[in-house]
């Protein structure tokens, strides 16, 4: 993408799954990388320059800025559960809210030309007068998002909330989701145990998603909204493991039924039109080839990920 060549950008969440890929292509696009993330990294890969910053420290972050001097920021750092235990009211509010509040402030007092946000289907929809939402995670990524309006309002921020419908591909570094999980079990001769696999989701593959992103840094048309990015297609949990198993060609049997439903599971379809206006996108990467190419990537890379899966704990769909 030209219009970010030569631009300073700056990435949270740089060594994780949907941050990697979009450093990767930021730096195939002639953009500065700078990379954020909690622990060190090494200075090669993807990114130009790696900061070892806690975004949760406000002070941490205005110095962050203030020597980058991003021309435009990309928040993906984000701690991503499902779990619906007390126990992570703290750590979401600190890690997925308080973090983009920070950046929020940050950016909004020495001002960058725009901050993509990453929101969540999880997210209560609008439409709602008083939206209930159903995890820890969706509570701190609604709270974010009215965060980002408001500061664009008020302060004009110059923030785009893009709300990623369930991204997945190649080297997914959490192997407790269900793909990685799903793809590394039977290719160890193992079955998988999940739910009943009935919930229908909104799948979208994950080069698909970095477009957006890309996309949403560049389009004026994109500052202040907050936009879908999906397929625009439901396909259930049991459909996509049967496709990932015929794709393996494994004689094993997923164990459907043998983990609970989670309480308030959400059932979203993600609404394309607005992400083709705004930002001339729409996914189009098919969930055919998409899980073909991500099983062939784990087919290629299986016994380094089949041992990281063997200490991961299950929290598969």
């Amino acid at each position: 993408m030209s219009a970010l060549s030569g631009k300073t950008a700056l990435v949270t969440g740089a060594s994780g799954f949907i941050g990697a890929a979009t450093a990767r292509a930021l730096r195939e696009a002639g953009a500065i990388v700078h990379g954020v993330s909690r622990r060190a990294q090494p200075e090669n890969g993807a990114c130009n320059r790696w900061w070892r910053t806690d975004v949760t420290d406000i002070e941490d972050v205005r110095a962050l800025v203030a020597a980058v001097q991003p021309d435009v920021v990309f928040h993906l750092a984000a701690l991503v559960s499902g779990a619906r235990g007390v126990e992570m009211v703290l750590p979401m509010l600190h890690a997925n809210l308080l973090a983009t509040v920070n950046l929020l402030v940050a950016t909004t007092e020495r001002p960058v030309a725009r901050l993509v946000l990453a929101g969540s289907l999880e997210e209560p929809q609008p439409g709602s007068r008083w939206p209930v939402p159903a995890s820890p995670y969706a509570a701190a990524k609604l709270g974010a998002g009215a965060y980002a309006r408001m500061c664009h309002a008020l302060y004009g921020t110059p923030a785009v909330c893009l709300r990623l419908f369930m991204v997945y591909g190649p080297a997914q570094p959490d192997l407790s989701k269900l793909v990685p999980y799903v793809t590394l079990s039977l290719l160890r001769g193992e079955a998988p145990a999940l739910s009943s696999g009935t919930r229908p989701v909104d799948w979208v593959y994950v080069d698909d998603v970095v477009q957006a992103l890309l996309a949403a840094a560049v389009s004026d048309a994109a500052v202040g909204r907050t936009l879908d990015v999906g397929s625009g297609e439901l396909v259930t949990v049991r459909e996509v493991v049967e496709r990932i198993a015929a794709l393996v060609e494994s004689d094993v049997a997923p164990r459907f039924g043998a983990l609970p439903e989670r309480p308030m599971e959400q059932v979203r379809v993600a609404g394309v039109a607005k992400a083709a206006t705004c930002l001339r996108w729409r996914a189009r990467t098919s969930l055919e080839d998409g899980l073909a190419r991500t099983v062939d990537w784990y087919r290629r890379h299986g016994a380094a990920a089949s041992e990281a899966l063997a200490n991961a704990k299950g929290d598969a769909s």
